[in-house]
């Protein structure tokens, strides 16, 4: 018998980096650990991504999703886990979306 994946499980970004480490795919998880002020994802939100660049999930949104896919790949490479932080003290901070006046730190590592 195959078990057919419920609506949530199918958009829920872990199960999303299972199939894509089951399919072979070089992947990636980005997870918040911190957040401070207002942030748009709150702390244990996912994103993974594989070695294309293809991602699921979100840990912000706006620019510094791309901002971290872009790391992501870099990480699934060297296998060495980054924490990245994001925030208003950032002179990035409009570049990668956070000028609503948060913080957010992010760990991403390599899976598997």
């Amino acid at each position: 018998m195959t078990q057919v994946a419920t609506p949530d499980e199918a958009r829920d970004p872990l199960m999303i980096a299972e199939q894509w480490k089951n399919e072979g795919k070089d992947v990636a998880i980005a997870t918040v650990v911190e957040t401070w002020g207002s942030a748009p994802r709150p702390a244990g939100s996912h994103l993974v991504i594989d070695a294309d660049g293809n991602f699921h999930g979100s840990v912000s949104g706006g620019c510094v999703e791309g901002a971290v896919v872009a790391e992501a790949v870099d990480i699934i490479s060297s296998g060495t886990p980054r924490m990245l932080e994001f925030g208003v003290a950032d002179e990035t901070a409009w570049q990668v979306g956070l000028s609503c006046g948060g913080r957010i730190r992010v760990f991403v590592e390599r899976l598997g």
